[in-house]
């Protein structure tokens, strides 16, 4: 299944449910407070982005870039989550 996104590019349902999965996993439930990781393991997995220091971010020129799709990635993600309740 494809859909296009809001800038347009067209993408496969199908290898973006492992992403949306884990932002869906780690994202705080309204009813609970929690995330589902959290309420059914005990724990949350640690993210890539746990990992970036904000002052290690131009070690790498490409550091920026990555830092800057991942807060979109996941902006997008809790904002198609909330539409979706």
């Amino acid at each position: 299944m494809e859909y296009k996104d809001h800038e347009g590019y067209t993408h496969d349902w199908v290898t973006l449910l492992e992403e949306v999965q884990l932002a869906y996993n780690t994202s705080n439930n309204s009813t609970t407070g929690k995330t589902p990781a959290l309420v059914e393991k005990g724990w949350n997995p640690l993210l890539l982005v746990d990992h970036l220091k904000e002052n290690l971010l131009t070690i790498h020129p490409r550091g920026n870039d990555f830092h800057e799709i991942w807060k979109r990635a996941c902006d997008t993600a809790v904002k198609c989550i909330a539409e979706a309740k």
